[in-house]
């Protein structure tokens, strides 16, 4: 059974998106065809990207570094759950993917995005940097609008309409990362 992480990429004080994350949790742990697990960045503190020679060479120095390209590599799969900062990735979550390459190679990848506009043009900036990771963003993503789905911006309140949205994602996320997985057990020098 394939493992996916849901990545929590927001560490700010008094941030929403764990009540995100939690939804997001709760309703993938109800599934049978894959187990999930949150990954919280504030659990991961990386310093801003520190290491001496490019990821994709993967000659990791540093012990942060290698200890979260352990994390990441033993999940077939990921939803990010993201908001947007000024029309952005967040600057934590777009570190973290920086600093690893093949460990995020061949596997699929959903979207949770939140914001005034449904945090679309943070999902959109993380399809371009999972297309450079090798990753297979899937099409359908949920957005959520801090006007509709939260109350007074702070309490996360999901209209039901999002569970369909969701729970397409989290198929096609699934259906991909079984797709994906002769490439991630192929010999490295094939990829």
């Amino acid at each position: 059974m394939p493992t996916i992480g849901i990545i929590l990429g927001s560490t700010r004080p008094n941030r929403v998106g764990d009540q995100v994350a939690r939804w997001v949790l709760d309703h993938a742990a109800r599934r049978t065809d894959a187990a999930f697990e949150l990954l919280d960045l504030r659990d991961h503190p990386l310093p801003h990207l520190d290491e001496p020679m490019p990821p994709s060479l993967g000659q990791y120095q540093n012990e942060h570094t290698r200890h979260w390209a352990e994390t990441i590599a033993a999940y077939d799969g990921f939803v990010i759950v993201t908001p947007e900062y000024n029309h952005g990735v967040p600057g934590v979550l777009k570190n973290a993917l920086d600093y690893l390459y093949a460990e995020w190679n061949n596997k699929a990848l959903g979207l949770v995005s939140y914001g005034v506009a449904g945090g679309a043009r943070s999902a959109e900036q993380l399809r371009l940097i999972a297309a450079e990771l090798q990753m297979a963003d899937v099409r359908q993503q949920v957005t959520l609008s801090l006007h509709t789905d939260f109350e007074n911006y702070s309490v996360f309140k999901p209209g039901d309409h999002n569970l369909q949205a969701l729970n397409t994602m989290l198929d096609q996320v699934i259906a991909w990362t079984s797709a994906l997985a002769p490439l991630r057990t192929a010999p490295a020098a094939a990829n």
